[in-house]
């Protein structure tokens, strides 16, 4: 395995890595974090009851933007953030099982899924020959799509705990949050 000349050196925000895969580098920072890791003592049940759904952007610091610790929510996050039959499963058993309460919704300015369209679905279907079963969910505009996921959360038959849902929309140039209402 190659790794860096430094490897504890911590590269500055934005310089590139050097050594080894990327999977290598973290293998060897889970390394580094496992000899000092001591069990917390929890369980899966999270602290706040709380389940955060959120877009993978790698711009957003989930945990630090909401002033969130280890065990305090459940975190679900994929591109947009947007409330899909998976999420909805993985809201029914954070509910159901593992007692949430409350459902937070994010999403974000400059969102990849504003710049593509379900054409994507239809590409990936002549690239590589089969189409996917998946909805793209693309959107153009986040806080009409924030509404739409309020309303699945709400709607949904699976989901006991519907009184707490809340949407926003984070800035990724301030790093503010918005409100979103669902009418």
């Amino acid at each position: 395995m190659t790794t860096s000349t430094h490897p504890t050196d911590e590269p500055s925000a934005g310089a590139p890595r050097t050594g080894g895969t990327v999977t290598d580098r973290l293998i060897e920072a889970n390394a580094r974090y496992a000899d000092g890791f001591t069990d917390p003592g929890m369980d899966a049940r999270p602290v706040l009851h709380v389940a955060v759904v959120a877009c993978m952007d790698a711009r957003i610091d989930l945990h630090r933007a909401l002033g969130l610790e280890l065990g305090d929510c459940h975190t679900l996050r994929n591109a947009g953030g947007v409330v899909t039959d998976d999420v909805i499963r993985s809201l029914a058993i954070s509910q159901r099982a593992l007692g949430t309460r409350s459902v937070v919704l994010i999403h974000h300015t400059g969102c990849g899924m504003q710049t593509i369209t379900e054409d994507f679905r239809h590409e990936l279907e002549l690239e590589v020959g089969q189409r996917p079963s998946w909805a793209v969910e693309a959107f153009q505009d986040a806080e009409q799509d924030v509404r739409q996921s309020i309303r699945r959360v709400r709607t949904s038959p699976f989901l006991p705990h519907v009184d707490d849902v809340r949407g926003f929309v984070f800035d990724v140039k301030t790093g503010r949050l918005s409100e979103v209402t669902a009418d």
